[in-house]
């Protein structure tokens, strides 16, 4: 955001409550989420007014060379060949103001994309809005498209893409991915690392069950049913559309079932529109053509839910993320401010709607699921000011304990740790997490990230659980 914004609803909650500094114990005040900014009028980042070429420089201005982000910055941290988020931001843009000839260095494309940067930035300075531009502008402009990279990159992009192909035969894609010669080969030729297995792809797809349990008819039904059920009006206004991103629809279906069974189970109903990749792994890899594609899709139709009066509900942070700050920072499609002014993670949601709480304190789930969770907060969420609803919410779950595993980044930053020349930092990256993990308690961890969770199942060998679904254990009978 420019200087002259004011802060957000989720950063204003995130400064009240201590939000991000991972040192959250029993004794600290009770989570207090923001208010709802449904119906609120919103206004998208505009740090490049009347230009076509995205002029940056009134945001590059706004820094003062702390180098707070250099110093918040993961990947500085271990490559000291890495310029850090300053130089990839306001000093690149003041150059391009000042020189004509100037182009993007090329260590743009070493940045993960994290956008902690953002986070740590004491004048607003909009550094990854900066980054994704620059990157976007070093690919379309100087990076060779007959390069391996570029097609390494545009693979990895388009996950969703060679995800909905291995769809049609998972069980015959997840064996071929992971098998040995495949991944040396998919390595030497195209820079995937072999280091890590690729994740298993789901024999039903969330969309497939979605519309074998009835689609938004059936969850109207369930919905009005649970409404009932509590006392309330079966008639009352409460229904979502959700964004179940490609990683809960070709890997991870059961994190989607979770999400609609616990929103029914509070009297929601529930529907799935039409939706594309929510573009962060493009933004990654500067591929902002297909970003914008897919944008597109997703905002045509859940502009008009808005305006019927439904909230967009993500399960994923960084789809979130993309949603409510990257679309209107780098599209002007039309309907997007109220896109994403009307945008939620979804415990966040529940946390503003409901008595989330009281409904934890009175549950209590089996012995199906892990006792003890290791926690880590995806940096995306630390950047919407979530980092500690997590812990906060099951620290009152009878049976269950959540521990904080530290406010370090994951690593993997999305692709950014598939790539065989950024694997080794990725992990480097990953070494505090992966320590804090193995001294908590349990041997379960938790997260909302996906590309987090393979990091952790990576680095751990622990198996990873999405809070969703211990909310569903929790609650939904």
């Amino acid at each position: 955001m420019s200087d002259t914004e004011s802060p957000s609803p989720e950063s204003t909650a995130e400064t009240e409550t201590g939000a991000g500094t991972g040192t959250g114990t029993e004794s600290d005040a009770d989570f207090e989420p923001a208010e709802p900014n449904t119906g609120e009028s919103f206004e998208p980042v505009d740090v490049f007014p009347d230009s076509d070429d995205f002029d940056l420089r009134p945001g590059a201005d706004s820094c003062y060379k702390c180098s707070t982000c250099d110093t918040n910055c993961p990947v500085a941290e271990v490559d000291d060949d890495f310029p850090g988020p300053k130089f990839q931001g306001p000093e690149q843009w003041r150059l391009k103001q000042t020189d004509d000839d100037h182009e993007v260095d090329d260590s743009i494309m070493d940045c993960s994309n994290c956008m902690r940067c953002d986070n740590a930035c004491p004048s607003g300075v909009p550094l990854s809005q900066m980054h994704n531009t620059a990157r976007g502008q070093y690919v379309d402009e100087q990076m060779s498209k007959l390069s391996v990279e570029y097609w390494r990159n545009r693979v990895l992009a388009n996950y969703r893409t060679s995800a909905w192909l291995a769809s049609k035969v998972p069980r015959v894609a997840t064996r071929a991915m992971n098998f040995g010669p495949a991944r040396w080969v998919m390595e030497k030729t195209m820079g995937v690392t072999s280091e890590r297995e690729f994740p298993a792809f789901a024999t039903e797809t969330f969309t497939d069950w979605w519309a074998a349990e009835g689609g938004a008819a059936g969850s109207r039904e369930r919905a009005r049913a649970s409404r009932k059920r509590r006392g309330e009006s079966v008639d009352a206004d409460k229904k979502i559309a959700y964004f179940h991103g490609c990683y809960a629809e070709y890997n991870t279906p059961e994190v989607g079932k979770a999400l609609v069974r616990v929103f029914e189970h509070f009297g929601y109903e529930v529907v799935v529109p039409d939706q594309g990749c929510s573009g962060t792994p493009m933004f990654a890899n500067g591929m902002l053509d297909d970003a914008r594609r897919h944008a597109e899709v997703t905002v045509s139709s859940m502009a008009d839910l808005v305006e019927e009066g439904y909230d967009a509900i993500a399960s994923c942070t960084s789809c979130s993320m993309a949603l409510r700050q990257e679309y209107p920072e780098l599209f002007d499609i039309e309907g997007i401010g109220d896109v994403a002014s009307h945008t939620f993670e979804s415990v966040e949601y529940l946390r503003i709607h409901e008595d989330l709480s009281g409904a934890i304190q009175e549950a209590d789930v089996d012995d199906d699921l892990a006792a003890e969770f290791a926690y880590h907060a995806p940096c995306h969420a630390r950047n919407q000011g979530l980092d500690r609803q997590a812990v906060e919410l099951f620290r009152d779950l009878d049976g269950v304990g959540v521990e904080d595993v530290g406010e370090s980044c994951s690593g993997i930053s999305g692709t950014y740790g598939w790539k065989e020349e950024k694997y080794e930092k990725s992990m480097v990256i990953g070494e505090e997490m992966f320590e804090h993990m193995e001294h908590a308690d349990g041997e379960t961890g938790m997260t909302e990230c996906p590309t987090c969770a393979m990091q952790m199942e990576h680095g751990t060998g622990y198996e990873v659980r999405h809070p969703l679904e211990l909310l569903e254990a929790a609650l939904v009978e």
